[in-house]
């Protein structure tokens, strides 16, 4: 029944009635055709009654009856909803102004309007009502029609003044008191809603209508109790919405009562507003289930609350918080306390949960800030805390925990009292560990150099002042290196880890750089002797060893060397037996040593020392007079090795054997081919001098100045002036005069580009550039050393130039050096090195297939180091994922997670998070990332992309307060990341409008 149900069964009768009344006198006309139209219209028949009734008005002579009939016209049009109907009206109380219906017309069509619903065209038809013209009866209805019509309008304070006039009428005046006091109740007038309900006395009105707001009365005024029995008792008598309603008062009425079991049920059962609860409702039902224990159900409410900006929000947080915490899911109580800590409806709560997200952060780490930074501020913004102690003490080892050493550092350059010397000595010792693993020495010098100056634990001090060498080692500043091992050698013996076990082993490699090959034979043997040390190191400190007597001349301990070395299976194993071999050569064995390399050939046919191998074997067949042996060997190593470094040696020596033996036309053709093949080579140099003498012998000068003119390379000098300039040079680097010494190998190299010392002096000055640390002057020079074809400084200046680049991330220019390097190098692990960055370098140029191929090359080296080996999986996994093979992607980065580090193992989490995602694997997803931003938090952008897959992950757990508030944080602190960020609002997007389907208190369209 709706709210006019009582009266409009009344006023249908009156108006009948009323009709029939006022037709007393037409009844005595003898007009049978308005008879027939009346009783048409009385029998609500009005089309027809209306046609009927516009033929008498035409024919009909009477007044009366013609006005009367145009009356019933304009009725029937309104009753019709006919266009104009009111225009008729207005025309027939124009037309006949005397008529008796005039009055009654505005009352009757207001009426109807009224019965209908229309109350705006009610209001407009009862403003033209004259009411002193109306009988006591008709006024009370008039009153009550147009107060309501006015409450249908939502203009309280008009229907009050109506209503007010019939509030004790017999007839209306339940119905008045129930409207005026709903207009109390709808403006939070609760008292005066309270006491006009009280005055009601219709039973029905009171049976239908008023228990429902009389319960929501007790409700808002605190009386519980009386509002849960008056809600119980109307719900079997509601509509479905009245019903939703109810429950919400009893479930509310309960949870203000601390009855929170009984309280679940009801709040349940409500249905929202227009099918939506809003973040209130989500917190009502939440925190029910947290103070009954069921904290998976809380959680379930509570992390519906998106973007809430109120108190109840911030409870809603704080106990989400709680929540997950009783469930040990310590990531999402982190960004809930995180949430609650940055509002400030309570105090309160806010500082408990800055607490509590202090201590997380702590303990699990924190992906949008350093965990010193959030300790910090806890510390400055509550100053003599009860706390205070407790968070000192986190402080002190966040820093290492958070494993943001870059930030940390900065955090206590800038303010050194924040933390104690001990703390600051463990932050900048694992600062430079990171530095040197990126392969940043010079930075890691300056980090190790801080550690080792801080008072704080031996064994932190001992470990920066052995990286602290390896540093100063990399970056060729071999005295410095040498000070500071013998220093750690000295004072940190007793030391537990690999340091002590190196030392001596290191000691070796420094001492043998500065050409102490005495003391660097004592350290290499020590270390060779070391049964603490692994395999590949002994076998490598043997190589060593036997390199160390053979530039000392010592062949037979050499041998010796050599020989244990070959006998070990590792990765230099050919170039020990080649060693040997020249070791042997150099005793005066030359058999022995023809034997040895030709063993090495058949052996090692795939050795880079093969090239070396054959050259040499030419060179010993030549020494020992079997010249045809020594030209066809060196015609191998110009068929096979044709860009080796020993193909211009090789051409010169044939052309040195014929002219020896007087074949002097054949000598002249091997010298021209040199300089032909190879005009930038020392080789060239030497094969136009000696073809002069060729010439001089033939008597044929004229024919050697036609050839020599036309060689743009051959630079006439004075060779005394070009010999003093180098020598001063030199001299100045011997001395160790850096700068006196960079400025006078420039100064050579400017007068004399293609001298004969030219290479040497571009080795000297890029090595001293590289030592400061300016490794873009070094690179010129490393490049003119790299380009010369052959030499003894070629594989040292190819490595240290693809490194430049390398380091630069400038592929483009490095893959021509690396390709180079890889087929020159003699040591094994630039050959490696020049394969993993040929890898990176191919992808970076999207050649998916060559970056498949020399990882393939980088896996299959023996004995590995995991950082090469993982970023050789990494290659493989990405270049899968870009050629659509995700099983092969997933497979792979499972793999390399398990031994990468730095920003590889980043990348590595990342994509497992991922993968677990794509699988449906939210939980074990987060659990990936939790590892990412936690272990790998400094390298920024894979925890960003990892925290898009966590919210992505949240939403399909149905938690879209963690994916919200994850996503918002993103787009907070990523912005340096601009794919990052699109991707993130296009998340929150997509998340908030879900959210808004059911959650009234979510804008989509919110930023």
């Amino acid at each position: 029944m709706n709210r006019k149900t009582l009266y409009l069964s009344l006023f249908g009768v009156l108006f009948t009635a009323l009709s029939f009344a006022q037709e007393t006198k037409i009844y005595t006309h003898q007009n049978k055709s308005y008879l027939d139209a009346l009783e048409l219209y009385n029998n609500e028949q009005y089309q027809a009654a209306q046609a009927l009734f516009m033929k008498v008005k035409e024919t009909s002579n009477d007044y009366e009856t013609k006005a009367n009939s145009t009356y019933y016209v304009a009725n029937a049009a309104i009753r019709l909803n006919q266009r104009g109907a009111d225009d008729l009206m207005e025309d027939f109380v124009e037309r006949y102004p005397t008529s008796t219906k005039r009055n009654s017309a505005f009352m009757d069509v207001a009426d109807y309007y009224f019965e209908t619903g229309k109350y705006p065209y009610a209001l407009k038809w009862y403003k033209k009502v004259e009411q002193d013209k109306m009988s006591r009866k008709d006024q009370e209805r008039f009153n009550f029609n147009t107060g309501y019509s006015y409450y249908a309008a939502n203009r309280p304070k008009e229907a009050e003044k109506y209503l007010a006039k019939v509030a004790n009428s017999n007839k209306y005046g339940s119905q008045a008191k129930y409207y005026l006091g709903y207009i109390s109740y709808e403006q939070d007038d609760y008292d005066s809603a309270n006491e006009r309900f009280d005055e009601i006395n219709d039973p029905e009105i009171l049976e239908e209508k008023l228990s429902y707001y009389q319960a929501d009365l007790n409700f808002k005024l605190g009386n519980f109790d009386k509002a849960i029995a008056m809600a119980k008792k109307q719900l079997p008598k509601s509509d479905r919405r009245e019903v939703s309603e109810l429950n919400k008062i009893i479930g509310e009425s309960y949870f203000n009562l601390e009855q929170y079991q009984e309280a679940i049920p009801y709040l349940k059962e409500y249905k929202g507003k227009r099918g939506k609860w809003n973040n209130t409702d989500f917190y009502l039902l939440g925190y029910s289930y947290y103070k009954i224990g069921d904290f998976e159900q809380a959680i379930g409410q509570f992390n519906k609350i998106v973007n809430g900006t109120n108190a109840v929000a911030q409870n809603a947080y704080y106990h989400l918080a709680e929540c997950y915490l009783k469930l040990d899911k310590k990531s999402e109580a982190l960004n809930a306390f995180k949430n609650a800590a940055s509002m400030e409806f309570s105090a309160d709560i806010k500082k408990d949960a800055f607490l509590n997200y202090a201590r997380l952060s702590y303990e699990i780490g924190n992906p949008y800030e350093p965990v010193p930074q959030v300790i910090m501020a806890y510390l400055e913004t509550y100053l003599k805390d009860n706390n205070e102690e407790e968070l000192k003490n986190l402080l002190v080892d966040s820093y290492i925990t958070s494993k943001n050493f870059a930030g940390a550092m900065k955090l206590l350059k800038d303010n050194p009292s924040f933390a104690d010397e001990a703390t600051y000595q463990k932050v900048a010792y694992f600062r430079g560990v990171e530095l040197f693993t990126d392969g940043d020495y010079k930075d890691a010098v300056d980090a190790f150099e801080i550690a080792v100056k801080k008072n704080g634990t031996n064994e932190i001090k001992g470990k920066s002042q052995y990286w602290l060498a390896e540093s100063l080692y990399r970056l060729n500043q071999f005295n410095e290196a040498l000070a500071e091992f013998n220093s750690f050698k000295r004072d940190y013996k007793n030391l537990e880890g690999n340091e002590v076990q190196l030392i001596n082993y290191n000691l070796g490699y420094t001492y043998f750089k500065l050409k102490d090959y005495g003391n660097a034979v004592t350290f290499f043997k020590s270390a060779a002797n070391n049964a603490q040390l692994e395999d590949a190191i002994k076998t490598d400190a043997l190589i060593r060893l036997g390199d160390t007597y053979f530039v000392s001349s010592n062949y037979t301990a050499a041998i010796s060397a050599y020989d244990e070395a070959s006998k070990l299976n590792g990765p230099e194993r050919d170039y020990a037996v080649y060693q040997k071999a020249m070791s042997t050569g150099f005793l005066g064995n030359n058999t022995a040593k023809i034997e040895q390399l030709n063993a090495f050939n058949s052996r090692y046919g795939n050795s880079s020392l093969r090239d070396d191998a054959l050259f040499e074997l030419a060179n010993t067949y030549v020494k020992t007079n079997k010249e045809a042996q020594g030209l066809a060997t060196y015609d191998k190593v110009l068929q096979e090795f044709s860009t080796s470094k020993f193909a211009p040696q090789a051409l010169l020596r044939q052309g040195l054997v014929h002219y020896n033996a007087n074949r002097n036309e054949q000598a002249i053709g091997k010298f021209k081919h040199v300089v032909a093949e190879y005009p930038n080579s020392q080789e060239a140099l030497q094969a136009v001098s000696t073809a002069k003498l060729v010439y001089v012998d033939m008597g044929k000068v004229d024919e050697y100045a036609e050839w020599a003119k036309n060689l743009d390379f051959v630079e006439v000098t004075d060779s005394e002036l070009e010999e003093a300039s180098y020598e001063a040079a030199d001299r100045k680097y011997v001395e160790g005069k850096t700068d006196q010494a960079i400025k006078s190998f420039e100064s050579y190299l400017k007068q004399f580009p293609n001298g004969a010392h030219a290479t040497q002096a571009h080795f000297t000055l890029a090595q001293l550039y590289f030592g400061q640390g300016n490794k873009q002057k070094a690179l010129p020079h490393y490049k003119a050393v790299a380009q010369q074809g052959g030499g003894e400084f070629v594989e040292q200046a190819l490595t240290r130039v693809c490194e430049i680049y390398v380091g630069n991330a400038d592929y483009k220019n490095a893959i021509p050096y690396l390709q180079q390097l890889e087929k020159e190098a003699e040591i094994s692990q630039n050959r490696t090195f020049a394969q993993s960055n040929l890898m990176k370098g191919y992808y970076e140029q999207k050649d998916y297939t060559k970056t498949l191929a020399y990882a393939n090359k980088v896996l299959a080296v023996p004995n590995i180091d995991n950082r090469i080996k993982s970023d050789a999986k990494i290659m493989i996994a990405k270049s899968a994922i870009e050629t659509g093979d995700e099983a092969l992607a997933e497979e792979t980065f499972a793999e390399v997670k398990s031994i990468a580090t730095g920003k590889v193992g980043a990348e590595a989490w990342y994509y497992d998070a991922f993968f677990k995602n794509r699988n449906g694997n939210y939980e074990a997803s987060n659990t990936s990332v939790q590892k990412l931003v936690k272990d790998f938090s400094s390298y920024k952008e894979w925890a960003g992309k990892g925290l898009i897959v966590m919210a992505k992950n949240f939403n399909a757990l149905d938690d879209a307060f963690q994916a919200t508030y994850i996503l918002e944080n993103v787009l907070e602190n990523f912005k340096e990341y601009p794919e990052i960020i699109a991707q993130a609002k296009g998340e929150l997007a997509l998340i908030k409008s879900q959210e808004a389907e059911r959650n009234a208190s979510v804008d989509p369209n919110e930023n």
